[in-house]
């Protein structure tokens, strides 16, 4: 029996062991396989059977690629051991991949929960807010501010996973490489940071604003449709890929718009609520799509970093407009005393924590599930109008909901969704014939032997 061996890479990314591939001269081989697919696929994991007209590959451990002497056993019993250790390292493997799996999806049941819980109680705690304190810029500055958090939350979890301790000022200028080589400069500052920060801001006034003029139901659900205006702009700027389906969504999303605005009647005071919503999920999908044409992707510190950084320009520019706005009565309150600051601090804590979760969920579960939560908080956000407001959810309110949360849910669809079903189905089919093929092959021959068992000798009739 000849043999070649050869090292190949793991399978997959579950930390499964370098294997050895061994060709054995026959006609048959067993292989033993486990292999992850992208996110939402599931793969067989088990053995399956490759046959060849005269050379075989057998996919077995590192043993299998060690020189045997010339009385080594039979193919057939190096096959069988090569599959049972392939099997045993295999089973390992996969075991390993679905308990990270399911850790992951667990963690994404929880981050699902603590997204809707966090964006739905700021809303409704903003809604409160305003009753006593009618200040929606004021209320934005003042939650903006909070993002000097993120890079020291981000350095506390640093050195608490990491091997390699660095100071934060080293971390700083290694994360500060994000905006170019010569890190945060003046220049980099006010035109890579500086726009950004009047689109953040400009998006929490308008939807904050938006609560005053219509119920926190239409307004989550308007927001919604900044996934659609995502897919568009990237299309027009990014040169994105063109996906039929999400044009699709897209339509439905201004569907959804007109519809909402005609369940009111087209009253003055509900199109201005929507006209915000529309316009802070506009200025939501411009900051996006910005974000990724001027600095592109962000690793975690990167992005806690530039976090930061919007709340320092937030400090240093932003702060004298809501004094304006105080002195100019078009947001005064009476003193300070009567300021809500339980409340302030309430909605500040939780639009954090959201943002939080947002940006840096993906590290323990699925960009999809994080999203996800976001569309939960519409039907979160309408129980509790329900009880503690006069909405009516008429039909084509309802309807407008259920178009828009639609056109969301289809926005969330992969890039591949099309190829990765065809190959489901494809794998289906193959495998239902390789099963029917089975049953025939196990049926076959015990016909055969019985036939000749039955038939006499045709000699007998040939006198």
């Amino acid at each position: 029996m000849k043999k070649h061996s050869a090292r190949v890479a793991p399978l997959s990314a579950c930390n499964s062991p370098v294997l050895t591939l061994t060709k054995v001269e026959g006609n048959s081989c067993i292989r033993n396989h486990c292999e992850i697919g992208m996110v939402g696929t599931r793969l067989p994991c088990g053995t399956a059977t490759l046959r060849t007209p005269a050379n075989s590959w057998i996919l077995g451990g590192a043993e299998l690629g060690d020189e045997r002497p010339q009385e080594s056993p039979a193919p057939t019993e190096v096959q069988m051991q090569g599959g049972a250790e392939v099997g045993g390292r295999g089973n390992r493997s996969c075991w390993k991949c679905s308990i990270t799996q399911l850790k992951k999806f667990f963690w994404g049941v929880a981050v699902i929960l603590c997204v809707c819980s966090s964006w739905s109680g700021s809303t409704q705690l903003a809604k409160s807010t305003f009753k006593k304190f009618d200040a929606p810029f004021t209320l934005t500055w003042f939650a903006t501010n909070w993002n000097f958090l993120f890079f020291p939350l981000y350095y506390i979890g640093y050195v608490s996973k990491s091997t390699e301790k660095q100071s934060p000022q080293q971390r700083y200028r290694e994360c500060c490489q994000f905006f170019g080589d010569n890190g945060l400069t003046v220049k980099v500052f006010f035109t890579k940071a500086a726009p950004f920060g009047v689109l953040w801001t400009l998006t929490n006034y308008l939807y904050l604003h938006a609560i005053k003029k219509i119920n926190t139901t239409d307004v989550s659900a308007l927001f919604c449709c900044n996934k659609a205006f995502v897919f568009l702009l990237s299309w027009i700027v990014l040169r994105d890929r063109f996906m039929g389906v999400r044009i699709v969504a897209a339509i439905l999303a201004i569907a959804g718009i007109v519809m909402m605005t005609y369940a009111d009647g087209f009253h003055s005071h509900s199109v201005i609520g929507i006209a915000l919503v529309v316009g802070s999920a506009s200025t939501s999908a411009l900051y996006k799509v910005l974000f990724k044409l001027l600095l592109g992707s962000a690793k975690f510190g990167e992005a806690a970093l530039f976090l930061t950084i919007l709340g320092v320009f937030n400090v240093l520019f932003i702060t004298c407009i809501p004094v304006i706005l105080y002195f100019t009565k078009v947001e005064h309150w009476s003193s300070f005393d009567a300021v809500p600051w339980g409340n302030l601090c309430g909605f500040a804590v939780l639009l954090l924590t959201f943002n939080v979760l947002v940006n840096f969920g993906i590290a323990i579960t699925y960009p999809t599930l994080i999203s996800f939560g976001i569309v939960l908080s519409v039907p979160v956000n309408a129980v509790v109008d329900h009880y503690t407001s006069e909405i009516v959810f008429n039909s084509v309110r309802v309807i407008a909901i259920v178009i828009i949360g639609l056109g969301f849910l289809l926005l969330l669809l992969p890039e591949e969704w099309d190829v990765w079903i065809i190959k489901l189905l494809t794998h289906l089919k193959v495998r239902k014939k390789e099963e029917n093929t089975e049953g025939n092959g196990d049926i076959g021959p015990g016909l055969q032997i019985k036939s000749r068992r039955v038939q006499p000798p045709k000699s007998t009739f040939t006198h």
